[in-house]
This record gives C-alpha cells, sequence and structure tokens, in this order.
C-alpha cells in the first residue's frame, strides 16, 4: 500500500473548506488539490481550471453517461463531481490529493477508498456560519437561507466521518489538520509495509 494520502474534506458552505485547504496547499507542497467539474457560474474570484472546470450541463450529462466522476451531486440546483481520471493518476504518481466534496461525495468515495482520511470542517456556530455566508456576498438572502437549511442536514452525516474540525480560529484550524495528516501517515496499515520493506531493504 502506497503511504500517499487520499484526503476528503466536507463541511456546509461557509465553514471555510476553502480557505482551509489553500492553507494545507501552502504548507504541504506535495499536497495537490483535485479541481471539480460543476455546471454551477463562476464567482467573480474564481479561475478555471483552479477553482473548478465550469462546463454546461449537457457536457456534465455527457461525462455521467461515460463514467468520467468518481462521485457527483446535485447542490443548490447545480451539478458537482470528481473527475476519475485525475484522482486515479495522482494517486499513481504517490501524489499527496485533498478532495473537497459534499457529504454524499463523500460517502460514494468512501466506498470504493474505505481507507481515505475524512474531514468534516464546521464552524462553531449557526450565527457564524450564517455571517462566513453573508461577507462572501456571492448569495442573496434566500439562498443563505437555504444553504443554512442544508447545513442541518449535512451536520447530520459529521459522525460518518474520522475527524470533526471545528473551523473557529484559522491557525488553530491549521494545525489541527496538519496533526492528522502526520498521524495518518503514521497508521499502522500505511507505515508496516514501508517499514518491513526498510528493515529487510526489499
Amino acid at each position: 500500500m502506497n503511504n500517499n494520502l487520499l484526503i476528503v474534506i466536507s463541511g456546509p458552505s461557509g465553514a471555510g473548506k476553502g480557505t482551509v485547504i489553500e492553507a494545507l496547499l501552502k504548507q504541504i507542497p506535495e499536497l495537490t488539490f483535485s479541481v471539480s467539474a460543476t455546471t454551477r457560474p463562476p464567482r467573480p474570484s474564481e479561475k478555471e481550471g483552479s477553482d473548478y472546470f465550469f462546463i454546461s450541463k449537457d457536457q456534465f450529462e455527457a461525462w455521467i453517461e461515460q463514467q468520467k466522476f468518481l462521485e457527483y451531486a446535485v447542490v443548490h440546483g447545480h451539478y458537482y463531481g470528481t473527475l476519475r481520471h485525475f484522482v486515479l493518476e495522482k494517486l499513481a504518481e504517490k501524489k499527496e490529493i485533498i478532495l473537497d466534496v459534499d457529504v454524499q461525495g463523500g460517502a460514494r468515495i468512501k466506498q470504493e477508498f474505505p481507507d481515505a482520511v475524512f474531514i468534516f470542517l464546521v464552524s462553531s456556530t449557526f450565527h457564524e456560519l450564517k455571517t462566513r455566508l453573508i461577507n462572501r456576498r456571492t448569495e442573496n438572502e434566500a439562498a443563505i437561507q437555504e444553504r443554512i437549511e442544508d447545513a442541518k442536514e449535512e451536520l447530520r452525516q459529521m459522525g460518518k466521518y474520522d475527524y470533526i474540525v471545528v473551523n473557529e480560529v484559522l491557525e488553530e484550524t491549521i494545525k489541527d489538520m496538519l496533526a492528522i495528516i502526520r498521524a495518518e501517515k503514521c497508521r499502522t496499515t500505511r507505515k508496516l509495509r514501508e517499514v518491513q520493506c526498510a528493515l529487510s531493504a526489499c
């Protein structure tokens, strides 16, 4: 078994997943972000191929038929999906890879990659969650309320994850994430073969 990690991060909109992942990519040079495809229009700060691959609904549905997605889901009326070839290529290259998916996607990935590391990121309160959504200035009040209601449902699923990280202070959140990654790289199921080979010079 390779000792490289497949890390899955889920959490409600406004929990700060994008900010946390960006910070981790700066801290861990060998970490690669899995860019998802979506039918959602890009936000002003988002870049094609860096934040998402922005495609049409027809194109997305064609890719579903062609089984190009490791997982996909409809979230807030738009398709989101993880490109299968991207993930498999990076794992074959023994790269660390991190995914930002919703709880539906997380469940599907767990079926195919049960040894992946599943982390649920959440803000400390619903008030904080709403404040972050408002400060993004990308949704109107009705959309924000819809995301808050969806967040309540997502929170019911967080017990299925390996770790829960409360994103209250970014610096502390990053410390927690790095600690999880370090611990997972030393997990017996990942490390045993590597150590055995080193001791026997295989």
